[in-house]
């Protein structure tokens, strides 16, 4: 499984249900009394987990215990986190009423691995949050970003080694795990940047004119090209970075990010 760390995490995932919790609607969570939150990380979901259904218990899992540190800083006594993977997790069979699991399955190998052990401790509903990658889209009023963004993504999903625009066909790892009444829906998030510029803009700028963005993923890049394109790449990212922080600077810097994602149900057979 790939490892990240909770910068990263934080990056990606910031905002995602602060405008509306209606993607969750398939997950039933008003119903639940036990829900467990697969691959956590540093516990962004299971708080909305925690926040949507309400009296139930709720747990996190993750493997990594750097995040899972974050992640009890961050919680309260409504979320509990266990150390665990995912295919072989530290729960009983039915344990919960509710698995579910947030941009997981595009990091795993086999996800239909995880998934049938998502089915093995649920006694209802299992369910995946997991975005298309190969769709996301960007628009900035700095026009090299749109062009190198578009670049930098094609080449990260053809070098990396799982499939990063898993996107709806989750359903066909739901199907292989024997789950049923399985369903998708699709949504987009969008992440926009704009006066005033928040702390997290001024840091992803930041990110942009030193290179250190696109660094973080360095190796599948490689991978996809050559040593030779990946530092003319990063030389282009980083001078894009500089327009980026001139932009900023001049209060003139417009940016919204579509992050396409697929919420997956199915229920235990």
């Amino acid at each position: 499984m790939r490892r990240f760390s909770a910068e990263y995490l934080e990056h990606t995932r910031r905002g995602m249900w602060e405008d509306g919790r209606d993607a969750l609607a398939d997950l039933e969570l008003s119903s639940r009394e036990r829900v467990l939150d697969v691959g956590c990380g540093t516990g962004e979901l299971t708080r909305v987990l925690a926040a949507e259904a309400e009296g139930a218990s709720v747990y996190g899992v993750d493997a990594d215990r750097d995040l899972l540190a974050v992640a009890r800083d961050e919680g309260d006594d409504r979320t509990e986190f266990l150390a665990g993977d995912a295919t072989r997790l530290p729960v009983g069979d039915d344990a919960v009423d509710l698995a579910v699991c947030q941009a997981l399955l595009i990091n795993l190998p086999d996800p239909t691995a995880a998934v049938r052990e998502l089915a093995r401790v649920s006694s209802d509903l299992v369910a995946a949050v997991e975005p298309d990658n190969a769709d996301v889209r960007v628009a900035s009023t700095v026009d090299a970003e749109e062009r190198l963004e578009r670049e930098a993504r094609e080449a990260y999903v053809d070098g990396v080694d799982t499939d990063v625009a898993l996107g709806d066909r989750v359903r066909e790892a739901f199907d292989a795990a024997g789950l049923v009444d399985v369903r998708t829906r699709r949504y987009v998030h969008e992440k926009r940047t704009e006066p005033p510029y928040a702390e997290a803009a001024l840091r992803s700028a930041a990110r942009k004119a030193s290179g250190a963005g696109l660094a973080d993923h360095r190796e599948e890049l490689v991978a996809a090209t050559s040593e030779a394109a990946y530092d003319d790449l990063r030389g282009r990212w980083r001078e894009m970075g500089r327009e980026v922080a001139a932009a900023i600077d001049a209060g003139e810097y417009e940016r919204v990010e579509y992050v396409p994602f697929d919420v997956t149900v199915g229920r235990v057979n």
